[in-house]
């Protein structure tokens, strides 16, 4: 039952950056990015590819054989944007999807550990 909410958990964290997909105006207000600028199109693409991570710990959180995957393809997601964030040096406009990510990375390390060291 633990898996599951932390796999929920984890698909909504990523559910907001997805929406930006089907609602673009939500990328101006998530990044800061203004329509007119040539990067809203690659959050837009960035937005689509959320839905895969929202996907998978959507599936994971009922088939137990894709956990491997959707773990790592999750931790790509959230492990990859607090390090480039921290290379950044961390700017305000990130801040709460750092911070989403951050509270995020208990469940990660759960679901993480449960998929590949727990029988």
């Amino acid at each position: 039952m633990l898996d599951r909410i932390a796999w929920v958990i984890l698909g909504v964290i990523h559910l907001p950056p997805f929406a930006a997909f089907f609602v673009p105006s939500l990328i101006t207000r998530l990044y800061g990015v203004a329509p007119d600028d040539v990067n809203f199109a690659l959050l837009q693409h960035r937005a689509a590819l959320f839905g895969i991570v929202v996907i998978a710990c959507i599936w994971a959180t009922f088939d137990p054989s894709t956990r491997k995957l959707a773990a790592v393809v999750t931790a790509l997601s959230m492990v990859s944007f607090l390090v480039i964030y921290g290379i950044y040096g961390q700017p305000v406009a990130l801040r709460s999807i750092a911070a989403a990510d951050m509270i995020g990375l208990p469940c990660l390390a759960y679901v993480g550990w449960k998929a590949f060291f727990a029988s």
